[in-house]
């Protein structure tokens, strides 16, 4: 179970990934107001904050799709390897965003749902 509580924690984790990759170094970042000026952000700055918002709406589905096979008694194993994969697409995800490459992202999106979809129906 430990590792379903990592794969857990580290997906929670994921969109501080884009965000720091979208504030990390930006000219004029107000931490008073750091909405304000992501807003103003172009470019892969922008692309990464984008990310950042799509991750924060996958992880209700992800973590109802985890919670829902563990209450189905579904093998750890498996599940956490589930779970992983999810993690890693989420990721490409990420790096495909901020570099532009909007179809590639748009099918690590969908392999990404396909795989919670698969850890929904694990158990």
């Amino acid at each position: 179970m430990t590792g379903i509580a990592i794969g857990m924690l580290v997906a929670a984790l994921l969109p501080l990934v884009a965000t720091i990759a979208a504030k990390a170094g930006g000219k004029g970042f107000d931490n008073d107001e750091p909405r304000a000026w992501l807003v103003r952000q172009e470019g892969w700055r922008a692309r990464a904050n984008a990310a950042q918002q799509n991750l924060f709406e996958s992880l209700p589905f992800f973590f109802a799709a985890v919670l829902f096979a563990l209450y189905r008694q579904a093998d750890p194993g498996p599940l956490a390897v589930l779970m992983a994969a999810w993690v890693v697409a989420r990721l490409v995800y990420i790096a495909c965003y901020v570099a532009g490459r909007g179809t590639l992202r748009s099918l690590v999106w969908l392999a990404a749902l396909l795989i919670n979809i698969a850890i929904l129906f694990s158990a």
